[in-house]
């Protein structure tokens, strides 16, 4: 059986980097008495994957895992099990039964919304110069890799953008790869408009992907 479960990430493990996150999980999965599945050989861990890595410094209200267990389990019997086992921070929102033989969620990734709360006295400059930045043929900004800083256009990457009160809601495209991470986004915004880049509070507001008809759609729902 396998479950695919959304969870939360909330501000106060927002430093807790990707591998605390999935060490975390084992924990609990462990804790929990749920019969989980291991992989098989010399050094067997629990079948346990994730759809995307969260940025440190990022919090979420959508991540999402998949698990693999040996014997069938409700989902809701899943999620209370969990739950008891994970802190508050972290909290399991969903779980459901998927097939076996559908690809792996980190697969099915397409884009990915997220909530940029800035300071109020960068909103009224930011959120003018949206038109006009979205207006250019090509947005450059830097993107680290494995290699070094390289310039990248991040423009075809940007779905969505707008800004509500002080918040900058954007709907950036995450594939395996092609990716626009709301940092390089924000950069790319401020020095458009000439302002200093402000403090941010970025959380991950739901992971999307793509229908057999190309709709972009919860991945959950998927």
């Amino acid at each position: 059986m396998r479950i695919l479960a959304t969870f939360e990430k909330q501000e106060r493990l927002r430093h807790i980097g990707h591998l605390d996150i999935m060490r975390a999980m084992q924990r609990a999965l462990r804790r929990s008495g749920l019969p989980v599945s291991y992989s098989k050989g010399f050094n067997p861990h629990i079948l346990l994957t994730f759809a995307s890595a969260l940025s440190v410094g990022a919090a979420s209200t959508c991540e999402i895992m998949e698990v693999s267990l040996d014997e069938p389990v409700e989902p809701g019997v899943f999620m209370a099990r969990m739950n008891e086992a994970l802190p508050p921070e972290m909290q399991l929102t969903g779980a459901r039964a998927v097939d076996e033989r559908r690809p792996a969620a980190m697969a099915l990734v397409r884009a990915a919304r997220y909530d940029i709360r800035l300071p109020e006295d960068a909103t009224r400059t930011l959120g003018a110069a949206i038109p006009g930045f979205l207006a250019q043929a090509e947005i450059i900004t830097d993107r680290k890799t494995k290699s070094g800083v390289k310039p990248c256009d991040i423009r075809p990457l940007i779905h969505a953008l707008e800004m509500r009160e002080n918040h900058l809601l954007a709907e950036l495209a995450l594939t395996e790869t092609l990716s626009c991470k709301p940092a390089m986004l924000l950069t790319a915004l401020c020095a458009f408009t000439g302002i200093p880049e402000p403090r941010a509070m970025v959380t991950r507001t739901r992971l999307l992907g793509e229908t057999e008809a190309g709709a972009i759609v919860p991945l959950e729902e998927l």
